[in-house]
């Protein structure tokens, strides 16, 4: 039995409800709320995300957002741009800019390493930060990956890629605790995170000396 007296709403209902974290009942209360808001009001906030859709663009250097070719970290003299901070994606970047204890630049990788899931190392902006690398222009690389297997494997294979340059590979220290997501931890913990980062040391290569 349909609990909607009107379809319209019940429309509007469902398309909310596909957002992540937006049930129905939340849903619902959103469509209600729209349908108090003056008409000048609910244009704007539509107009606004049809926009923002049509006219989103992704940094040709690092893939964050961004309104233009080059995203404003990337295009700001002020950042350092020898250290790149290597993230899973664009809300990882977001906390570490909320640190305000960040000043180099980033590279997004998109996802991370996962067999299970499918996505392997081509699915990936890997190759692109190798070329940067290779440039010869950086001086160190930040693994700000999630603590997890599989970002532990997607580093691990960056690692392999990049340890033959001559440039620092670090990693956050483990403030962040096992099997955390960046965007999730507090700013405090993940702003010291990346001020008392350490040496990256596989402990693959660890292991392969053990065994030497």
């Amino acid at each position: 039995m349909n609990s909607y007296s009107s379809k319209l709403v019940e429309n509007t209902v469902n398309e909310l409800a596909k957002l992540p974290g937006i049930g129905k009942k939340t849903a619902l209360r959103l469509t209600l709320h729209l349908i108090k808001q003056d008409l000048s009001e609910v244009e704007a906030l539509s107009k606004s995300i049809l926009r923002m859709r049509n006219e989103i663009k992704f940094c040709k250097s690092c893939f964050n957002i961004s309104d233009s070719d080059i995203c404003e970290i990337c295009a700001n003299p002020k950042r350092d741009h020898s250290i790149i901070c290597i993230v899973e994606d664009i809300r990882d970047v977001m906390a570490i800019e909320n640190t305000a204890q960040y000043k180099g630049i980033y590279h997004i990788l998109g996802g991370i390493i996962s067999p299970m899931d499918g996505i392997g190392p081509n699915d990936l902006n890997i190759e692109s930060l190798i070329n940067k690398v290779a440039q010869g222009n950086i001086n160190e690389i930040i693994m700000a990956l999630s603590t997890t297997i599989e970002g532990d494997t997607t580093i691990f294979y960056i690692y392999k890629k990049i340890k033959d340059f001559n440039l620092s590979i670090t990693t956050i220290a483990r403030g962040v605790a096992i099997g955390d997501e960046l965007e999730y931890t507090d700013e405090i913990t993940l702003g010291r995170s990346i001020i008392n980062r350490t040496p990256y040391i596989s402990s693959f290569e660890k292991s392969e000396g053990k065994m030497e």
